[in-house]
């Protein structure tokens, strides 16, 4: 198993574990201590507090990013490709990934936060770029 696969295991498990270490453990603890029913969880409407509202975005973001990066893990099984700037590059991605998700919950809301978890996302989005354009230009050398 080489080390886009591992990331992309480890990118899943981050994922699982921002949203049962955050979401799941701010509802169940709610629900549980009579706070909250189970029902009133809605996806449509801003609940809870501030960090629990950034909770939900965090995971979303790794939600919205874990597919494109499967992709290109497929692809590069499809073709084939090892290159050790793939697997630095895969590192890179995972690395900007949690500090992303980190940097949601953790930080409140202002310019510099904003700024680093943009940051953060322009890297991962740089990273992946990077990747298909390898696969791309590996293809096209075959």
């Amino acid at each position: 198993m080489g080390v886009p696969v591992l990331v992309l295991l480890g990118f899943a498990a981050w994922t699982l574990l921002t949203l049962f270490g955050t979401i799941g453990v701010y509802r169940w603890s709610r629900i549980l201590t009579g706070r909250a029913s189970i029902a009133e969880w809605r996806a449509d409407l801003p609940q809870g507090s501030d960090w629990y509202q950034r909770a939900m975005r965090a995971h979303m973001n790794c939600v919205e990013n874990l597919p494109v990066y499967t992709a290109l893990v497929v692809a590069l099984m499809a073709t084939g490709l090892k290159s050790s700037t793939v697997d630095w590059l895969a590192i890179a991605i995972l690395a900007a990934r949690v500090s992303q998700t980190l940097a949601h919950i953790l930080l409140p809301p202002t310019n510099a936060a904003a700024s680093l978890r943009f940051a953060l996302f322009l890297a991962q989005a740089a990273c992946m770029v990077a990747i298909g354009i390898i696969i791309v230009s590996n293809g096209s050398n075959t």
